[in-house]
Formats: C-alpha cells, sequence, structure tokens
C-alpha cells in the first residue's frame, strides 16, 4: 500500500491557512439502510446455524458419524460447532465498513476472538474429519486447512500494518467461513428437483462449489475495489 509522503525540503509558506470544512468520509458516515446485507446476513446465518445445530443437541438421536474407538468425538464436535458458531457471526460483524470505521476498537477485539475462534473450530474440524463419509472428504479437508491459513495470514498482515494484505486475506477466510450455506443449499434443492445424479459425485461437489464460488465472488469484488484506499 502506498502512502503520500510530504517533502521536507519544500517551501514553508508563511499565509495564514484557510480552513476548509472537513467533508465526510462517505464510508464513514453511511447510514445503516445503505449497507442493507448486514442485518438480513446475521439473521439468516443466525436461522442456519439454529437449523443445523439443533439436531446435535441430544446425544442419544443426533446423526452422528460412526467413531468406534473414540469417546470424544461427542463433545469434540459439539465444541467444533459452538467455536465455529462464535467465528460465523462475528466474521460478519468484521466485513462491516461502520464498525470497522467508528469503532476500531471493537473491531480489533472482535478480530482477535475470531482468529481464537477459529484456530479451535478449524483444528477441531480436522480431529473430526477422518470420521465423516469418504466422499466429499477432502473438499471438506482442503475448506478448513484454507479457512485456517487465510486467517493465520491477515492476522500476520495486520500485525505487520498491511492493511490491503489484511484485508484480501480476511475477506478469503470469510468466503470460507460461509462455505456451508451453500451445502445446505445445494443438498436441498437436489432433493426437491429430484436429479438423477450418482449420489456419490454429486455430494463430492457440494462439498468444493459452495467454497470455490466464494473465493471467486471475494477475489471479483477484491478486484473491482482495487483502487479504493484502504484505511
Amino acid at each position: 500500500m502506498t502512502q503520500n509522503l510530504e517533502r521536507t525540503d519544500a517551501p514553508v509558506s508563511t499565509a495564514p491557512a484557510s480552513r476548509a470544512p472537513k467533508k465526510p468520509d462517505p464510508a464513514t458516515s453511511r447510514p445503516l439502510w445503505r449497507r442493507p446485507w448486514i442485518v438480513p446476513l446475521f439473521l439468516v446465518s443466525v436461522g442456519y446455524i439454529i437449523h443445523t445445530a439443533k439436531p446435535y443437541l441430544d446425544r442419544e438421536t443426533a446423526p452422528l458419524m460412526p467413531h468406534e474407538g473414540f469417546s470424544a468425538y461427542y463433545p469434540t464436535l459439539m465444541t467444533h460447532i459452538a467455536f465455529a458458531t462464535v467465528a460465523l457471526l462475528t466474521a460478519i460483524f468484521q466485513i462491516w465498513p461502520w464498525l470497522r470505521r467508528n469503532h476500531p476498537a471493537v473491531h480489533r477485539w472482535g478480530g482477535r476472538l475470531y482468529v481464537v475462534t477459529t484456530m479451535i473450530a478449524g483444528v477441531l474440524g480436522l480431529v473430526i474429519v477422518p470420521f465423516a463419509p469418504p466422499v466429499g472428504k477432502l473438499g471438506v479437508t482442503v475448506a478448513t486447512v484454507l479457512w485456517l491459513a487465510f486467517t493465520v495470514m491477515g492476522y500476520i498482515r495486520i500485525r505487520q500494518r498491511r492493511y490491503a494484505e489484511h484485508r484480501r486475506f480476511m475477506l478469503y477466510a470469510f468466503a470460507m467461513v460461509m462455505n456451508n450455506f451453500w451445502g445446505s443449499i445445494i443438498i436441498t434443492a437436489g432433493r426437491r428437483l429430484e436429479l438423477e445424479i450418482d449420489p456419490n459425485y454429486y455430494l463430492e461437489a457440494v462439498r468444493w462449489i459452495g467454497w470455490v464460488i466464494n473465493l471467486m465472488a471475494v477475489t471479483w469484488w477484491l478486484n473491482r475495489t482495487a483502487g479504493r484506499p484502504v484505511r
């Protein structure tokens, strides 16, 4: 990220400087209704989490994968779900420009919370992946590893004050954490349409299509906003 530096050898003017009225930053002053995606995205995310996590609350009836020899599977799964839930909801507020510009302290602490919850949820996700069905296992593993890698790189870049790269990696991480939405949508659509597709191919595709589409969308957005200053 380039910065404009003042020349120290430039002549100093003794004329009184005229104070022009400060123009409000459009990104900072833009009201909530100009960001209509924040509230719906948060509400949809909460609904999705409740819908997908509710069946696992009762251990006796939870749709658990076979996990012979791993007695800690259920508490590990529930801990993964809990921390992934916090990471997902926190990520939504982290990409909210108004909150980032007007309340930077909240954004910083929210970022720390997001990084910690992502690390725990991601590592626990990799622990339980070996017990998942073979179909789609590779896609889930790649998505989880990328989620962790993007988050770590985003944290490193903000510590280095490389803000543009921090923004890029954190948006990539956001694309990964929102990946599961696509999986649910595609599976539901397949059941409703009664598509005549080999279930193995279909379920394998579900594990890849979501995060690939999300990454493509984020890359398009980053290219579209490449000329904007990063504060």
